[in-house]
């Protein structure tokens, strides 16, 4: 559950689940509010769950299990993920040291089950592992003039400049933590974290005072990281080998083993994977958007040469867009995708479709 539902509701939302939690999925006519990020700023709530990793072995323990360094600075985070004996993308996660805790921002599915699994994998080390998603609020600013509204409501510091860092501040009466993203949505963004008896003055703060700002769900939220060319877990991860997905920035090759190190390693020394993600950009108006459900092939001619992970409207292009994972040499153009409603035709599209005020970190790159 949502720890700011009245707010939500008074501002005029309508609700989903994920993961136990009620997020907003719009606030009514998404594509405005799609535009107003694009063009201006916007707020939303993250659906993260939360784990604190405390003791002295903390950073040992969890940069022995995820595929990126843990940073050892107070203020700084990276972004890894945790793979599967087979090294499929399990789950994502932020991790950030805070002085003497570790936080990992995880999506809310996945926490249980990777806070029960690193508890048993807990010996002789001095780690003490704890869920905390109900203690914390997260709401992003994203949006070219992101930085303006967090500079507008902000006090006792400076919005941090380089991304996965951080800065302690003060909105409205209430201790925050504010993080510059790595910009998922292809815009400045911010995600500003405050507990959850302040969640409600923050997220009002965000929406009204200062520069204005536009609340927006999740609705709008999958369709802006569609255009930056963000893939996000589950649609277009799980499962996945993250060099398939071009996820250079989750990953570094020179750290110690984790689960899963030696395929990724394998197939980043071929060159190529066997399959790379593109965009697909197909004819027809926001009521076209193809369902995925269960999968979409992609198809060359006669040869079934990938699948569509997810889809939406692409308000900032007017057109429905999709990522694919296609065979890494496909060269076509234009491809197809059968429907339920027929067969339709798709541009083929390098990633991002949207470049807007910065570029997101998980564009894919294969190099």
């Amino acid at each position: 559950m949502t720890v700011v539902r009245d707010t939500h509701e008074a501002y005029g939302a309508v609700f989903e689940e994920r993961g136990e939690r009620a997020l907003p999925r719009h606030f009514g006519r998404p594509e405005r509010t799609h535009r107003a990020v694009r063009n201006a700023v916007g707020v939303t709530e993250h659906a993260y769950g939360v784990l604190v990793v405390s003791g002295d072995d903390r950073r040992d323990f969890v940069d022995n299990a995820v595929t990126n360094t843990v940073p050892e600075t107070d203020g700084q985070g990276t972004y890894a993920l945790l793979l599967d004996p087979q090294a499929g993308v399990r789950t994502d996660m932020y991790v950030y040291e805070a002085g003497d805790r570790l936080l990992c921002f995880l999506p809310p599915e996945t926490v249980g089950d990777v806070a029960a699994e690193w508890r048993e994998n807990v010996f002789i080390e001095d780690v003490e592992i704890t869920e905390a998603t109900d203690d914390f609020g997260v709401f992003g600013v994203h949006g070219p003039n992101a930085t303006e509204k967090v500079a507008s409501v902000l006090h006792g510091s400076g919005a941090p400049d380089a991304p996965l860092s951080f800065v302690r501040g003060e909105i409205y009466d209430h201790g925050v933590t504010v993080i510059r993203t790595d910009s998922t949505t292809g815009e400045e963004g911010y995600e500003v974290v405050v507990g959850a008896d302040g969640a409600s003055d923050i997220l009002d703060t965000l929406i009204t005072r200062g520069l204005n700002a536009a609340p927006f769900g999740t609705a709008v939220w999958e369709a802006l990281t569609l255009e930056a060319g963000t893939p996000v877990y589950p649609h277009d991860m799980a499962g996945r080998v993250p060099n398939v997905l071009g996820l250079r920035t989750a990953l570094d090759f020179e750290k110690g083993c984790y689960v899963g190190q030696e395929i990724v390693s394998k197939v980043e020394n071929r060159g190529r994977p066997s399959q790379r993600l593109v965009g697909l950009e197909l004819e027809g108006d926001a009521e076209a958007v193809p369902a995925v459900g269960d999968g979409l092939d992609v198809r060359d001619g006669e040869r079934t040469v990938g699948e569509v992970t997810r889809a939406a409207w692409g308000e900032s292009v007017g057109a429905p867009l999709a990522f694919a994972l296609v065979d890494y040499g496909l060269d076509a153009e234009a491809v197809a995708v059968p429907t339920e409603d027929g067969e339709r035709e798709a541009a083929v599209v390098e990633l991002p479709f949207v470049v807007g005020s910065d570029r997101s970190a998980r564009v894919p790159r294969y190099e």
